[in-house]
């Protein structure tokens, strides 16, 4: 019996769950490893956006606000992809697989955060941050979640562009617009998420396929799959430089980002060669996946730091 015919068992709710696992149920709705990743990136923008810190309660605000907006996408994630959830080792310790959290708990949460997220952004910082996290959470739900990532294996492609509106949401909360540096950083971010994310679907293809969900990395051949790494590593890297012509950015952030650029390149061809000679296991891919994590976490630390030595190279 194939995967597609076979009942999928739904496992019985807890019958008491303690204050501390539920809270702790709900939290992971939320996907709180990539609110992280997200944060990394507002801060420094929002820094390098004000040329120094901004006040506090904006801060609080646009992180509070963007962590909310994320966590409402994750979860509304979390009730849609309950079925897939199921049938994955990846996934199956999500609350809604183990009941620790019903589908109606779940729906209810998700737009709880979402309504929060989104009075915080408009009050605290501004209404064009505010309509941005508005886009950000239906980008993920809406054009991911429910149309791409079961039809398509360019979902990632598209549907990660969810994942760049926090630099549009930071910019945007100092400045009340959106300005170039911004737009480059978005870019970044956008040709960052494939490289990121198909050497994942490498290591959980298995997952993927039993799930019928048509991740590249999951689908295509390794030798396929990092070439379309490389491309996107090398567009990634020179969008980054953008930031010293168009972004106003100095020597920190401009030598940061060749290096750490460098470093992704060369790991990105090391996955190539080994795919060529069809010498790659899933696991190797995992090595291009953790350091894309430490790739945008230096660029942004740089980003950070940039505004307060030296001058723009340019402008």
């Amino acid at each position: 019996m194939s995967t597609a015919d076979a009942p999928v068992a739904v496992p019985s709710r807890p019958a008491k769950l303690g204050l501390r696992r539920k809270v702790k149920a709900y939290v992971a709705l939320t996907k709180p490893r990539i609110i992280e990743l997200l944060l990394v990136s507002t801060l420094p923008t929002m820094i390098y956006a004000e040329r120094g810190f901004p006040s506090i309660g904006l801060m609080l605000a646009t992180l509070v606000g963007g962590a909310f907006a994320a966590g409402s996408a994750g979860s509304f994630n979390c009730y849609i992809d309950r079925d897939i959830d199921r049938l994955m080792r990846r996934t199956e310790n999500r609350p809604l697989v183990t009941g620790e959290v019903t589908p109606r708990e779940a729906l209810v949460f998700s737009w709880v955060l979402g309504i929060a997220s989104l009075a915080i952004l408009w009050f605290g910082a501004n209404p064009l941050s505010a309509v941005l996290g508005a886009a950000a959470i239906f980008f993920y739900v809406v054009i991911y979640t429910l149309i791409l990532k079961r039809r398509t294996t360019q979902n990632i492609v598209w549907g990660g562009a969810a994942g760049c509106f926090p630099v549009l949401i930071a910019w945007s909360a100092v400045t009340n617009t959106i300005g170039w540096p911004a737009v480059i950083l978005f870019l970044v971010i956008f040709l960052w998420t494939p490289p990121h994310y198909w050497p994942l679907s490498m290591r959980y293809g298995e997952d993927y396929r039993n799930a019928h969900v048509p991740m590249l990395g999951a689908v295509a051949g390794a030798k396929i799959v990092s070439v379309q790494v490389v491309l996107y590593a090398w567009a990634m890297v020179i969008a980054s430089l953008l930031m010293v012509p168009l972004g106003h950015a100095g020597w920190v952030y401009t030598i940061a980002a060749v290096a750490v650029g460098g470093w992704f390149l060369y790991e990105s061809h090391a996955l190539y060669s080994r795919a060529q000679r069809e010498e790659i296991q899933d696991k190797k891919a995992m090595k291009v996946f953790h350091g894309s994590i430490s790739y945008l976490t230096v660029l942004f630390l740089a980003l950070a730091v940039d505004p307060f030595v030296g001058s723009p190279l340019f402008g």
